[in-house]
């Protein structure tokens, strides 16, 4: 093979690479997946086995399918009892609350949904009308509160916050004093279940010592770009290589999901990060 042939080859070999690798960003940035896990306790009532919670988070007014009715359609497949939205439903760079309002309208009628906030709403001007419009849908906003969730008479306790972007700064403030103080702040029953919506997974450590048995959380896109047994990339308020990407983590008698969440904000693409829905199965 002549060097001219051979400068061809592998000028051809790389075009092929780079070709495939654009087509798999680009189908992976919208080929949503739909990943189940179980979680288990001695503190779940009975009734609660077979129990299913949806989590979705991180929106950021992005559409899979028009009026987002792909991602509408997993959710439907997943037959929750409940739909937990952990935040960023918006995006306070391109804000658009009608998407927002549009996709927790439809997912209504799924099932119950509940909120909390992430950072991006605590940038936005529109929050009141954001909120508004949810508990106007029937969403049940929780914004550092708990309610009991009921099933054949028995109950387990789910608790949600307000991201603390809307208490101190997002880069530089102490969310970790911030967060302690929410979860002293709320009444909690130590001999019931609980579930905690948080937006934020870095404060982990913050939701192990609080007792909580199962944390639902967002924030980390995945690590943004996923490499093979690296895992994520960078992560807000975790920096390069984060801690908690995606998945389940669990500390002592602490579990925590965190969703690689469905849009983008600053960095518009994903790698090898598809948008995920989440179901969590209770089994006795």
């Amino acid at each position: 093979m002549t060097a001219k042939k051979k400068r061809i080859t592998v000028f051809a070999a790389i075009a092929t690479i780079l070709l495939v690798l654009i087509i798999w960003t680009a189908w992976g940035n919208t080929a949503l997946e739909l990943n189940f896990y179980t979680i288990s306790s001695d503190s779940l009532p009975e009734t609660f086995n077979g129990y299913r919670i949806a989590h979705v988070s991180d929106l950021h007014n992005t559409e899979i399918g028009k009026d987002n009715e792909k991602l509408l359609s997993v959710l439907k497949e997943a037959a929750p009892d409940i739909i937990s939205i952990t935040g960023d439903i918006v995006d306070s760079r391109n804000t658009d609350i009608d998407i927002a309002l549009q996709f927790t309208k439809s997912a209504m009628e799924i099932a119950p949904c509940y909120y909390v906030t992430g950072n991006h709403e605590a940038r936005i001007s529109e929050f009141e009308e954001l909120k508004k419009g949810l508990m106007k849908a029937g969403v049940i906003v929780l914004a550092d509160e708990a309610v009991a969730l009921e099933q054949s008479g028995e109950t387990i306790t789910l608790l949600g916050v307000n991201d603390p972007s809307f208490k101190t700064d997002y880069l530089f403030g102490d969310a970790e004093a911030v967060m302690k103080s929410k979860l002293d702040g709320i009444l909690i029953d130590k001999n019931e279940f609980t579930v905690l919506l948080s937006h934020r997974p870095e404060l982990f450590e913050v939701y192990k010592d609080s007792n909580i048995d199962l944390v639902l959380s967002g924030h980390a896109h995945g690590g943004q770009f996923r490499l093979p047994l690296v895992g994520g990339l960078v992560a807000p308020n975790q920096g390069f290589f984060p801690k908690y990407d995606a998945g389940l983590f669990t500390k002592e008698n602490t579990n925590m999901i965190v969703s690689r969440g469905i849009g983008n904000s600053i960095i518009p693409i994903r790698f090898n990060n598809r948008p995920e829905v989440i179901v969590i199965e209770f089994q006795n």
